[in-house]
């Protein structure tokens, strides 16, 4: 079975568990059982806002991704916001992250979005290698308030 991407199912929710955790480790950021379980809620609700696609490669989930849409005042547009993208390390370059943005796109053009947006870490290179090929990168610096 060739690479599909397609929304998630209750069956993937060990392998997307798994692959968020990497995702977490990857960005050093601290997440628990709980945290993975409140998104994997989100993203299986309909009524959420956050949507989520993966990646299955012969009946495997290798990647995810996290989406969601956002305001855009000053457009006078929606656009959508690319939270989250991870590939299983073991099948990175397999096409998964390329096909996991294509997916996101195109979701964002049949819900009219003006723009799909998202950020890295300045050291993301091999990321980094593919965003430079799909999107335009900008001059913006991402500023947070921590509340």
């Amino acid at each position: 079975m060739p690479l599909q991407i397609r929304r998630p199912t209750d069956t993937d929710r060990e392998s997307w568990n798994e692959l968020y955790a990497g995702y977490a480790d990857f960005y050093q950021v601290t997440q628990t059982q709980d945290m993975r379980d409140k998104v994997w809620s989100w993203i299986t609700d309909p009524a959420h806002e956050v949507d989520g696609l993966v990646a299955d490669l012969n009946g495997a989930v290798i990647g995810l991704t996290h989406f969601r849409p956002f305001a855009r005042p000053l457009a006078a547009a929606t656009g959508g916001f690319l939270d989250d993208l991870f590939v299983d390390p073991a099948a990175r370059g397999s096409g998964a992250a390329r096909a996991l943005i294509e997916a996101v796109s195109a979701e964002g053009k049949a819900r009219g979005w003006s723009v799909i947006r998202w950020i890295t870490a300045d050291n993301n290179y091999r990321a980094r290698g593919l965003y430079d090929q799909l999107a335009d990168r900008t001059g913006w610096i991402t500023y947070d308030i921590k509340i």
